[in-house]
């Protein structure tokens, strides 16, 4: 059966009209013959709609047993399936489904809906996409709860941005098309400032453009094209790692300047004979540069630097290319072998810049003398032919000369050969050169006869040396092209050993990091499947398609690395053996980074542990230390009323049974905090979150405490905070009661800080703060932290005022909601404990109860 296709239309905001246009579809649809059903759609009170809803077959959703409102029913997944039709319309991609539905989220109902064949309409805002949350709680100043994969979201047949003018939004949230009106001046006031909405609008449309523009490069890659499409302007920048590269880089950032959403990509070219000295603190600031100024980094390495260049240019689309003057020399730009020329000769309808360089350096690596190459050997035997006649003809000018002079002349041509075209071409000039002193130096003259022995000695002992230099010259680029490959080996394990120590890479990086070193279609990592069956199975990879397995017989590259049950595949070209040695080094990489993660998670697993087992045996010493004490108060009592009720007066048995309960309650309290804190140790304390009045949650906290000394003084028009109310209650409840028992002679306030005066988190969302006053003792700077730690108790404080677990407790639940917990000194003495939890962006009514009043 085939995969049904998926279409979301995606909003900048809430209100933008992602729903009304998916549902206009749904009936154009409809109209055509298609078979469409609702499997669920809300129409958030929007009477518009509403009346779209009307018409359109519907599948009934599922109950949800308790629920009231919007959260009272969820997509029933069996029954449209059951349905089975062509489309189904499931609203809110992003929905987190209620406890004990058939999956956790409905991003996952829709992929048995697609499985089944059917296509799926839905809805999606910006902020619930997983790597645009951090960047749009920055600008609205409001966490986002929910959220899906990219990888998800970009399997997505059809994206369509439904857009709206910023301004036409506000005015739709003013008309109250929105929100409830009790909400309206909360919301244009703070997530629906014109000018968040702006940054918000610019944030679909760039990502969307992305998205647009993965999709051209993976329709340009199936369809083998090469030539540039200049449907985004991308700026390319040849980097060796010199002193200039700042300076190209900066020219390539003014180029850009020059157009709205292009990209700068600042490619660091690495030879693999290792052509060029560069310079890792260059390098370092150069990448800090490119950062700064919104590009990214790039290292490519292979045997020619201008074709690597070239080839990262075209497949990431590029349309202009900086790179430095070349600085090969006169003889370079006669025969136009310099990186620069071969780059602009290469280059095609890819606009090429070529920046002078004031301070000397190059913008990309140059020919080594190490590396002849083709051009160079060419020139070598053209020399070999040549330049042994003319040195004879010039030579004939002076028939005083005797045959040394001639053979001293002659080895300098052939050195000079050597130098520049290698061994071979040397060879040949030698030969040549003997000739040529046999037929014309050494008599008889004209004939390649040789009459004195001594010629004979002297052509052989000339030869010879002419073969020995040729030798030596080609052995010595032979090795030079060793160490320069060697030490461009080394650079790239530098910055491998480098990443390693400041860097946290995942394997997903890393592998597109390979990908990217060596220029190649897929990398992809395998490792042996422990059902031993010995096939390999894929655990990450980076490219357009996952690269063939270690053993397919398509495979291009790949190393089995030092454990022989993992391997890194590489696919799209054939590499060189210098390249698979690197690519080992990458791979034994690799592992270290795999043992790496597993010894982390493993560390993680034992100190938690470790945690819970110092909980616990702190807990078993309260347990059979401090729950004693109200265990015997009771027991005592209970055995006095039993075996002198009737001699013991009203007012003594009313005593005693006083005290059995106060005992009990500080036994209930003591229990709770305990199992409290085995909740919060063992991970399982999990808050159900849902917009809270903070006036609220402080009348049921204090119910049972003394009234008489808690005065409560919460500022007018205070917004509600994203809390689980039952634990929001027992934060306050334990702090109130922590200040009542250090703060035995002083009262205890209340206070809340007003909207206009709320704080912004460390992660740029806005929260809610409540603090809670007290003028006793307090405590020292140095043992603030140590305060909420558990069975902590300021200076070994007597018995009957617990077990130190209050302070413990509230922190492990604020910190359970999203919250934090902190404590200021008091100015003129005492203690105040501050809570902040991050505002709600639902539509939960502000308290405007009038400022100062009591609950």
């Amino acid at each position: 059966m085939a995969r049904g296709t998926l279409r979301i239309f995606l909003g900048a905001a809430t209100g933008a009209g992602t729903t009304y246009s998916m549902l206009r579809e749904a009936h154009r649809l409809a109209a055509c013959g298609r078979d469409v059903a609702v499997g669920i759609a809300a129409d958030h009170g929007r009477t518009d709609t509403a009346l779209l809803l009307d018409g359109l077959d519907a599948v009934a959703p599922r109950p949800v047993p308790g629920a009231a409102g919007a959260a009272a029913a969820e997509l029933d997944v069996p029954a449209v399936l059951a349905r089975h039709p062509e489309v189904a319309v499931v609203d809110d991609y992003a929905h987190v489904n209620a406890p004990g539905s058939r999956n956790g989220r409905r991003w996952q109902d829709i992929e048995e809906l697609l499985a089944a064949g059917t296509d799926v309409l839905t809805t999606l805002t910006v902020q619930h996409v997983a790597s645009l949350r951090d960047a749009v709680a920055a600008i609205t100043d409001q966490p986002s709860g929910e959220t899906v994969p990219d990888a998800v979201v970009r399997r997505a047949e059809h994206i369509e941005l439904v857009d709206i003018p910023p301004e036409l939004l506000r005015q739709r949230v003013a008309d109250g098309k929105v929100f409830p009106k009790d909400a309206i001046d909360a919301a244009l006031a703070n997530e629906f400032r014109l000018g968040n909405l702006i940054a918000l609008r610019e944030i679909a449309l760039i990502w969307l453009a992305d998205r647009v523009d993965e999709g051209l490069a993976t329709y340009r890659k199936s369809q083998g094209i090469t030539a540039t499409w200049p449907a985004r302007e991308r700026v390319v920048v040849g980097l060796d790692g010199g002193p200039d590269g700042e300076l190209l880089i900066r020219r390539a950032s003014r180029i850009l300047s020059r157009v709205h959403g292009g990209d700068l990509l600042a490619v660091h070219v690495r030879r693999g004979d290792g052509g060029t000295a560069e310079s890792g603190h260059a390098l370092d600031a150069q990448q800090r540069l490119v950062t700064d100024l919104g590009g990214t980094w790039h290292t490519v390495s292979g045997e020619d630097a201008a074709q690597s260049l070239l080839e990262f240019a075209r497949s990431v689309n590029a349309t202009q290319i900086v790179i430095g003057a070349s600085t090969g020399g006169l003889w370079s730009r006669l025969l136009g072998s310099g990186a620069g020329a071969k780059v602009v000769r290469d280059s095609g309808d890819i606009d090429v810049h070529i920046v002078s360089r004031p301070q000397g350096g190059a913008g990309l690596p140059r020919p080594a003398t190490a590396a002849l190459g083709r051009t160079r050997t060419t020139v070598g035997f053209v020399l070999a032919v040549v330049l042994p006649v003319i040195l004879t003809a010039a030579l004939a000018a002076s028939p005083d000369l005797n045959l040394a002079t001639h053979a001293l002349v002659h080895l300098t041509g052939v050195m000079a050969v050597a130098f520049i075209g290698g061994l071979w071409p040397a060879v040949l000039a030698a030969v040549l050169d003997s000739l040529l002193l046999n037929f014309f130096e050494t008599e008889p003259v004209g004939t390649f006869t040789i009459k004195d022995p001594q010629n004979v000695f002297a052509l052989a002992v000339f030869l010879a040396a002419a073969v020995a230099v040729s030798l030596v010259v080609g052995l010595s680029a032979r090795r030079a092209r060793e160490a320069a490959r060697a030490r461009a080996e080394a650079a790239t394990l530098a910055d491998l050993a480098r990443d390693a120590l400041l860097a946290d890479d995942t394997v997903a990086a890393f592998m597109a990091k390979v990908r990217e070193t060596f220029q190649v279609r897929s990398a992809g990592l395998f490792t042996v499947a422990g059902d031993g069956s010995g096939a390999w199975e894929l655990q990450a990879f980076s490219g357009a398609a996952p690269p063939p397995a270690p053993d397919a017989a398509a495979l291009t590259d790949s190393v089995e690395l030092a454990d022989d049950r993992t391997a890194l595949v590489l696919s799209g070209r054939t590499l060189t053996a210098g390249d698979r040695l690197l690519l080992a080094a990458h791979g034994a990489h690799l592992l270290l980074l795999r043992q790496r993660q597993a010894l982390q998670r493993r560390l993680q697993s034992t100190t938690k542990l470790a945690e819970g087992n110092s909980v616990r045996t702190s807990i078993l010493r309260a347990v059979s230390h401090d729950l004693r004490t109200p265990l015997a108060g009771i027991k005592l009592a209970v055995t006095a009323l039993r075996r002198q009720s009737r001699r013991l007066p009203e007012e003594v048995q009313a005593e005693m049974l006083a005290t059995i309960e106060s005992y009990t309650e500080r036994l209930d309290a003591l229990i709770s905090n305990l199992l409290d804190m085995s909740r919060i140790s063992s991970g399982s304390a999990a808050p159900l979150t849902a917009p809270v009045s903070w006036r609220d949650a402080i009348e049921d906290a204090l119910r049972g405490l003394p009234a008489g000394r808690i005065r409560v003084d919460l500022a007018p028009s205070m917004p509600a905070v994203d809390a689980d109310l039952g634990m929001l209650e027992r934060v306050i409840a334990n702090i109130v009661e922590n200040a009542l028992k250090y703060a035995p002679e002083s009262d205890v306030v209340i206070v809340g800080v007003s909207a206009g005066t709320l704080r912004t988190d460390d992660d740029g969302g806005g929260v809610g703060e409540l603090r809670i006053v007290d003028h006793g003792q307090g405590v020292p700077a140095a043992a603030a932290a140590a305060m909420f730690q558990p069975f902590q108790r300021l200076d070994d404080a007597p018995e009957g005022l617990g077990i130190g677990l209050g302070l413990a407790v509230a922190k492990g639940f604020t910190e359970a909601m999203g919250g934090r917990l902190v404590a200021e000194p008091t100015p003129g003495g005492g203690l105040t404990m501050i809570i902040r939890l991050p505002l709600s962006a639902g539509a939960a009514t502000p308290d405007r109860r009038p400022a100062g009043s009591t609950p």
